[in-house]
């Protein structure tokens, strides 16, 4: 990939910002062309982006819990072996859990991994970590959690990242 250009990142936050406008809208923002900016759009969507995607408002689906999952992994789980297969079996466990949004490795306050997921109700969120636990219990040595009320009056700033576009 060659080095982005400050039109390339300009747009790229414009996107961040609300990817819905035009390429005429973002045209004038930017002061450039209409047939630049889908030149350079093209660019991003082939290089940079891995898609678009609407941010609902969660409780207003349903969901009423964001949970982040931290674990820690067994100590003889190191083995190159054991690890690929725990690895496998997290992975098509994973696919199987479409309210898990991210998961990965990590590092940090003595955990191995994380899951960000979302929950209609406590008692969704309590069949989702017994699954997790029955399914791969025997990797795991600790699981800390997280709770989010996505209604309440607590959340003060709900995700989106358009902040990060407003801080450039």
């Amino acid at each position: 990939m060659r080095e982005l250009g400050s039109l390339d990142l300009k747009l790229l936050w414009e996107l961040v910002k609300d990817s819905r406008r035009s390429d005429r809208q973002l045209a004038k923002i930017l002061g450039t062309s209409q047939p630049t900016v889908t030149r350079r759009r093209g660019f991003l969507e082939r290089e940079l982006l891995d898609g678009y995607t609407a941010i609902p408002k969660w409780e207003k689906l349903g969901y009423e819990i964001f949970a982040m999952t931290f674990i820690k992994i067994k100590a003889d789980i190191a083995t190159k072996r054991r690890y690929d297969e725990v690895r496998k079996r997290g992975m098509e466990w994973l696919a199987s859990q479409s309210i898990v949004v991210m998961a990965g490795g990590c590092r940090g306050f003595g955990v191995d991994s994380f899951m960000m997921s979302f929950h209609k109700s406590y008692s969704d969120y309590d069949e989702f970590t017994r699954s997790y636990k029955l399914e791969l219990g025997d990797f795991i040595d600790d699981v800390q959690s997280v709770l989010v009320n996505l209604g309440g009056k607590e959340l003060v700033k709900p995700f989106n990242l358009k902040y990060l576009a407003e801080a450039k």
